[in-house]
């Protein structure tokens, strides 16, 4: 429930370094329009999920700047209400599929801001660097 009373639902990305300095750009509420070969937005409904995917997946991916951080929003539950989830796996990998091209409207229905609650980095980042 967000704090206008409003019913909301809270979700979670797993994002890369490029994509959290795009969110941050944003003033940390909006996510950035997706890559041609990017189709689909895929926010997940549960925080291991995300972990899993940030930690074990981003922090490997020199796209992702080799970290990895899990971001928490919350999204209007009767905008998101027209969505199914889909099932990727276990039953703790859960994740709507947003098209691109509807992405602004999802964008549209966050409530307050988009926070950071985890953050990985990959082995073969050094501190001395």
């Amino acid at each position: 429930m967000s704090q206008a009373g409003e019913a909301t639902v809270t979700l979670f990305r797993p994002v890369g370094q490029k994509e959290l300095n795009l969110v941050e750009q944003s003033g940390w509420r909006r996510f950035p329009p997706r890559l041609p070969e990017q189709p689909i937005f895929y926010p997940v409904l549960n925080e291991e999920y995300a972990i899993e995917m940030a930690r074990d997946w981003n922090t490997k991916d020199p796209n992702s700047g080799h970290a990895g951080f899990v971001l928490r929003f919350q999204v209007r539950q009767q905008y998101i209400a027209r969505y199914e989830p889909h099932v990727v796996g276990n039953r703790r990998h859960s994740e709507y599929w947003i098209p691109a091209e509807e992405l602004n409207e999802f964008n549209d229905n966050i409530v307050g801001q988009i926070e950071v609650i985890h953050t990985f980095h990959g082995k073969d980042l050094s501190r001395d660097k």
